[in-house]
């Protein structure tokens, strides 16, 4: 069997570019994406890969990617989205206009997928999402301020955009499962990488702490459920539209199980995009 085209987001460092090690080991065709150009260019040229650049802070990058996606890859097995992180304790606005983490997590990501998603329908696609198990410590979706323009803090717009992955990958698999569309996402451990030891946040000290750090999961082991759900196959190896850990089905904040909440996330996204 052919190895499949696995595009995936966040991958110049960190368990996205595990996975990229691991999935290009196991035959795939890997798509690196990541922000950094040199930390990018050099994942890709040690594993032989096409690799794009955006950074996600900047929606036109988005959709220049996506552009660029769609002119280079008739087929798109797997698209992972995997970029993300943390920010800092004072709430930061993108050239968009939108809150940094509500945007790089989860508002980018949903408009990458709806770019691509013709294609991704073409080639019966699994979208994979990242997500974290601060859905369930921080997270309360509220769709009438997803901006968190009313009230921040860097763990629960983090928890908030992780928790709207979620929503947002059952609502996939509600909408386009029918049509061949398989979407999951996962927590990938508390990892150790740079990712998320901004100041200010309750995850500094683990992150930032030299004798934490090393108690936490390594990029490799955080990478491994991505790489079973890119490198599996939906309704046989997993079950579609769930959320995992360690690649087991995990519960999530009741918030994830409301399907009306979902659909209006899904609605709230896309009128948030056409204004911006």
């Amino acid at each position: 069997m052919p190895g499949k085209t696995i595009v995936i987001t966040g991958a110049s460092d960190g368990i996205g570019a595990s996975a990229a090690r691991q999935l290009k080991e196991l035959g795939h065709h890997v798509v690196v994406v990541g922000r950094n150009p040199e930390k990018t260019r050099s994942i890709a040229t040690e594993l032989g890969a096409d690799f794009h650049l955006a950074d996600f802070a900047d929606l036109s990058q988005v959709r220049s990617l996506a552009a660029e996606l769609l002119e280079s890859y008739p087929r798109i097995d797997v698209l992972a989205n995997n970029a993300g992180g943390i920010f800092s304790p004072v709430r930061e606005t993108t050239v968009d206009g939108f809150e940094l983490t509500f945007q790089v997590n989860y508002l980018a990501p949903f408009l990458l997928t709806q770019l691509l998603l013709d294609r991704l329908l073409e080639s019966r696609a699994t979208v994979v999402n990242t997500s974290s198990l601060a859905n369930r410590l921080y997270g309360k979706v509220d769709v009438d301020d997803l901006n968190a323009e009313r009230f921040y803090s860097p763990n629960r717009a983090y928890g908030n955009a992780k928790l709207a992955q979620i929503m947002f990958t059952r609502e996939l698999q509600k909408r386009y499962g029918p049509r061949g569309l398989s979407a999951a996402a996962f927590h990938p451990g508390v990892v150790a990488t740079s990712f998320s030891s901004s100041p200010g946040t309750s995850m500094e000290a683990i992150y930032g702490s030299k004798i934490l750090s090393k108690f936490l999961t390594s990029p490799q082991k955080g990478a491994n459920t991505l790489v079973w759900l890119s490198n599996g196959v939906a309704h046989i190896d997993w079950p579609a539209g769930e959320y995992f850990t360690r690649r087991r089905v995990s519960s999530t904040n009741r918030q994830a199980n409301d399907a009306g909440l979902s659909a209006s996330l899904w609605d709230r996204t896309e009128e948030l995009l056409e204004r911006g």
